[in-house]
């Protein structure tokens, strides 16, 4: 069983209008995690430390690293040191400049954009995808992924993401980095062999080009989120066939691209 924690408690300052006093608080835990693939060191992601195993396969497979779980030959987590080391069964193909040492905030940083141009030619392709869901269903699944976070609850301090049917949740995981609860969710259905072609990702956060490519690489044709896209994501949603939509809340939402998945009547 883990011994790491997610939170933690702290003394806080609490100031309001009307009163002010020192109350413990619930503060979402930072954990660095080095990634050592075949014995050099890969990668440092800084996450919520709860689903390690999951988001590293996920990272690995969403850069381009792995096709699928069956490739890792042996994965091993030291949660103590914060390492954990990847044997594949087979001998990378990355260049050696591709393996020098970095660091994966929990932040959208340039730390990532290396990785995220070099694999996405490869790894990226128009989703097939034939689930339809209506815009009850919608809000319906953003609604449920938002009540049933208890971290979020506790902290604040979280993006939250699950993988649905049109009619439930099926997985969920929360990440301090938006990204990393993508890969928890990719890792996951690797893993289990958990189709995703048919599902939906509800996502809480802002729907950015690199969000959108992590969606296409796990084969989901819609991503629901409650805030905004951006311009490039919406480009990259068009070109890989992929309906994006957004700003779920108070029963409203905007559908930017693939709108035929979304039932009107």
């Amino acid at each position: 069983m883990s011994e790491l924690t997610i939170t933690t408690r702290l003394p806080v300052l609490k100031i309001s209008a009307e009163q002010h006093g020192w109350e413990d608080d619930d503060i979402v835990t930072e954990y660095p995690l080095t990634i050592f693939l075949n014995d050099e060191e890969f990668a440092t992601i800084v996450c919520t430390p709860a689903d390690l195993e999951e988001m590293v396969i996920g990272f690995l497979a969403a850069e381009g690293v792995i096709k699928g779980y069956s490739e890792i030959k042996q994965l091993t987590i030291n949660e103590t040191q914060g390492f954990a080391y990847v044997d594949l069964h087979k001998e990378t193909i990355l260049s050696q400049s591709f393996y020098s040492k970095r660091r994966i905030t929990s932040c959208c940083g340039k730390s990532r954009q290396s990785f995220y141009f070099f694999s996405d030619a490869r790894t990226a392709k128009p989703v097939e995808s034939t689930t339809t869901v209506t815009p009850a269903q919608c809000m319906r699944l953003m609604k449920e992924l938002q009540a049933s976070s208890e971290i979020h609850r506790q902290t604040g301090g979280v993006h939250n993401a699950a993988l649905c049917t049109p009619d439930e949740v099926l997985l969920q995981f929360s990440d301090i980095g938006r990204h990393n609860a993508l890969d928890k969710i990719y890792g996951k259905c690797l893993r289990d062999n958990i189709s995703t072609t048919d599902k939906i990702l509800v996502f809480s956060g802002r729907i950015s080009s690199e969000v959108l490519l992590k969606a296409a690489k796990i084969g989901a044709g819609i991503i629901l989120s409650k805030s905004a896209p951006t311009d490039l994501a919406l480009q990259l949603a068009d070109e890989l066939k992929l309906t994006a939509v957004g700003f779920i809340r108070n029963d409203k939402m905007n559908v930017y691209t693939q709108a035929e998945r979304i039932l009107l009547s």
